[in-house]
């Protein structure tokens, strides 16, 4: 069994869990670092392991072009090409079905892309993307789908989620190494008789877990939690939930309020490297003029490293000089920020208090 079940909340669809894998096993809810590049940007592996719990993500369609496939496969996998010993997840390159959307075109066969830098021309079909997994080692698969913008037309959802079902039955044909695992990815847009309709297809195939897709994409918060809400709880009970490309806190907090188990974003990283951390009373900019001659962590009631060690001073004048340090040690503390988010969860839905924590976090942090 990938996914164990442990509890399931009092006071909301929240559950505490535990996904096994060849590379470990992975308390839930649980947020996944992105490690698109095979990196997660700025930190090394150790620094990973401790602001993680052992399962980060790489990105199929970038690893396919850089290095390709075949020289990860040449280091038996991710694992051994980063030097990562725990559990690694890819996504199957319909993201970027998404986001380059000005240089693809869908087919009933797959996507024919523009290459994002030389215009060089690709083709990525669901069987050249699970293959590319393979290849690639990862513990956990997807899929290959469609991402398609959230305020497309009915028509075009539904056109969509349909292909997407022919496209996760191809790629179930595509023989995974013994350890590899294969979610589907319920897509739909706003719709909830096409998100229905995505699910209940996906459930007549052998799939180890499912996905949520087509959510944090520009639509707004009001509506992510509308479509959250509705289809979240109607995922397998038995089987792991992963909600793709959210990472706020608050966004989390929801999630796992409506039974997600697995979360992603680039959002800690990302936002670190412009100099935006994470506190317990919401986002700072440390590069302000404020915090100039700050004494005091960048969050006190934080027990990570760099909150034990530097000050919002020193952290500033690092950005304001342009060093580098700055942005690993701010990607560190958002990712440890996180990580205790997803550990305080787990605890209160083990004491049947999740409601209350969730209430309690969202009273002082300003979204």
């Amino acid at each position: 069994m990938l996914y164990t079940l442990l509890k399931k909340a009092v006071d909301s669809h929240a559950r505490l869990g535990h996904i096994q894998t060849q590379h470990g096993v992975i308390p839930t809810p649980v947020f996944m670092p992105v490690g698109t590049q095979a990196t997660v940007k700025t930190l090394d592996v150790t620094e990973v392991d401790e602001v993680s719990e052992g399962l980060i993500l790489g990105n199929t369609y970038h690893l396919w072009l850089q290095p390709g496939a075949d020289i990860v496969a040449k280091h038996q996998g991710l694992h051994g090409f980063m030097r990562w010993p725990k559990a690694v997840l890819t996504d199957s390159g319909g993201y970027q079905v998404f986001s380059l959307a000005n240089q693809r075109k869908i087919t009933e066969e797959g996507v024919y892309f523009k290459h994002h830098k030389s215009g060089e021309a690709l083709f990525l079909s669901p069987e050249k993307s699970l293959e590319i997994q393979r290849q690639l080692g990862a513990d956990i698969v997807m899929s290959f789908d469609e991402c398609p913008p959230f305020d497309a037309s009915y028509d075009y959802h539904k056109a969509s989620h349909e292909r997407t079902l022919r496209w996760a039955e191809r790629g179930l044909k595509v023989p995974l190494d013994a350890h590899q695992h294969i979610f589907g990815i319920v897509q739909g847009g706003p719709y909830e008789d096409l998100r229905r309709a995505s699910l209940q297809g996906l459930l007549a195939y052998p799939m180890d877990g499912y996905a949520i897709g087509g959510l944090s994409v520009g639509e707004s918060k009001e509506a992510m939690a509308k479509v959250l809400r509705f289809i979240a709880p109607q995922l397998p009970q038995d089987k792991p939930r992963y909600l793709m490309g959210v990472g706020t806190p608050e966004d989390l907090l929801l999630g796992i309020e409506n039974g997600i188990d697995m979360f992603d974003c680039v959002n800690p990283t990302r936002l670190a490297r412009h100099g935006s951390a994470y506190t317990q009373f919401g986002r700072i900019a440390i590069k302000a003029q404020k915090y100039a001659e700050d004494l005091g962590p960048l969050d006190e009631h934080c027990s990570c490293k760099v909150c034990q060690t530097y000050t919002r001073s020193y952290l500033r004048h690092l950005f304001k000089a342009q060093e580098t340090l700055g942005q690993r040690l701010v990607s560190y503390h958002n990712l440890a920020f996180l990580k205790k988010l997803m550990h305080d969860s787990r605890e209160a839905i083990q004491n049947d208090t999740f409601n209350t924590f969730k209430e309690n976090f969202l009273r002082q942090y300003r979204v």
